[in-house]
């Protein structure tokens, strides 16, 4: 049998010359990854005047940086970044290779992995390198690849042990972007960049670009409201904690379907994983699905009526009570608070 690489990839994702968040979080992680196989991190991006942005990877553990720079590579395309990615990992066969689960992530990943052969674990919300026993072999160093399955009622642990590259996208929010305090200056190795005739099948005529306004992830104190809440007049009360307490306003699946915020807003499998400091869910009964999003936050407070809510499990603290009746004596205590 062929030993496998120990190398580990991560594709690092630009808009207009600036990479995304999750591909920081992928390299920090990518990082332990490669720590555990004895391997090295390498990094592809793909794009125009990057330079800066390759040298600026270094922090993160990176041993070297693919650099694909052209002009007719500065915005996404399909086709030739699918090849690109094609023609170097047919080269250098490396052990993993990693995408962020986004627009660009979900449409690259699987046209490379179709292409190159390799095993392909969509969504995942953690990867770990473990040896394990599967089916009377004995498999070394393999990826596990954990995401939620079947709605988010289980937890499936997927491997890929025949596949000799194992790729994996990842949600956003789930790794934690961790820069190293001391770090080496790794190689940046430029490929040249041929374009063919079918990279210009599909041409973008304009683009239209809007940022969000809404950053959950980056926000420290979330006020998140459920089902829980009754009605959208109530959600009003998760507002005004909110705003006292100086942090964001999120929501659970249920209480985005029932309309009392948008889905923008949501936490959970669905929408957006957060780690903040203080984390206060307003009934909320605490689904997998939500959970998922929220359960490494640094503090959590849980206000339900129901005492076995599933939410009381990860909670720091639990208030039960009818969370319309609580938030205002809530915010009265810590208003006195101030005083």
């Amino acid at each position: 049998m062929t030993k496998k690489s120990t190398e580990v990839w991560v594709f690092v994702e630009q808009r207009s010359g600036k990479p995304a968040e999750v591909s920081f979080e992928l390299l920090s992680k990518g990082h332990k990854l490669a720590h555990s196989l004895h391997g090295n991190l390498k990094a592809v991006l793909i794009g125009y005047q990057l330079h800066d942005v390759a040298s600026s990877l270094f922090c993160y553990g990176v041993d070297e940086v693919y650099l694909i720079d052209h002009p007719e590579l500065k915005d996404y395309q399909t086709m030739p970044y699918s090849q690109i990615m094609n023609e170097l990992i047919h080269k250098h066969q490396p052990g993993i290779v990693l995408f962020g689960a986004t627009v660009m992530g979900r449409d690259l990943a699987p046209r490379v992995a179709s292409h190159t052969r390799s095993g392909l674990t969509a969504d995942c919300t953690d990867l770990k390198i473990e040896s394990i026993n599967y089916l009377r072999k004995d498999y070394k160093d393999l990826l596990l690849q954990i995401r939620p399955a079947f709605g988010g009622n289980i937890i499936a642990t997927i491997i890929t042990p025949d596949a000799p590259i194992q790729m994996a996208t990842v949600r956003e929010g789930v790794m934690e972007n961790l820069p190293l305090s001391e770090y080496s200056e790794g190689k940046i190795t430029e490929i040249p960049y041929q374009p063919a005739d079918i990279d210009q099948l599909v041409k973008t005529i304009e683009r239209y670009q809007e940022e969000s306004k809404v950053n959950l992830k980056s926000a420290s104190i979330i006020v998140a409201g459920g089902y829980g809440m009754g009605s959208k007049a109530n959600f009003k009360l998760i507002h005004e904690l909110a705003h006292v307490l100086g942090g964001e306003v999120a929501g659970s699946r249920a209480a985005v379907d029932a309309g009392f915020i948008p889905h923008e807003r949501q936490v959970g499998q669905t929408g957006v994983t957060v780690r903040p400091k203080l984390y206060i869910a307003c009934g909320i009964s605490g689904a997998i699905q939500h959970r998922a999003g929220m359960q490494e936050a640094n503090k959590i407070v849980a206000i339900n009526n129901d005492p076995d809510a599933s939410i009381f499990d990860v909670c720091h603290y639990g208030i039960i009570g009818d969370a319309a009746e609580v938030i205002p004596k809530f915010m009265e205590a810590y208003k006195h608070k101030l005083k």
